[in-house]
């Protein structure tokens, strides 16, 4: 485990950048021109990004940016 000292300028900006981020991703996820693989890859960045973004911002900030539990996948109907 890492630790990380910043002062309260730096954590105000890289909330802001994390912010940017996370509303880029998820205004992409509901573009259906965006391949499954590459949507794959934007979850898996959406999950780090959001992780970092819960340590520094508040709690009501991060609830803004939780995603809705939606399966990823369909299941498909077995005759």
């Amino acid at each position: 485990m890492m630790g990380l000292m910043i002062n309260e300028m730096e954590q105000k900006e890289l909330e802001y950048v994390l912010k940017r981020e996370l509303d880029e991703i998820l205004f992409d996820f509901q573009d259906a021109r965006i391949d499954t693989f590459v949507k794959r890859a934007m979850e898996e960045r959406y999950k780090i990004l959001f992780n970092l973004f819960k340590r520094v911002a508040p709690t009501s900030e991060c609830m803004k940016y939780m995603r809705s539990k939606k399966p990823t996948m369909e299941k498909k109907d077995s005759i």
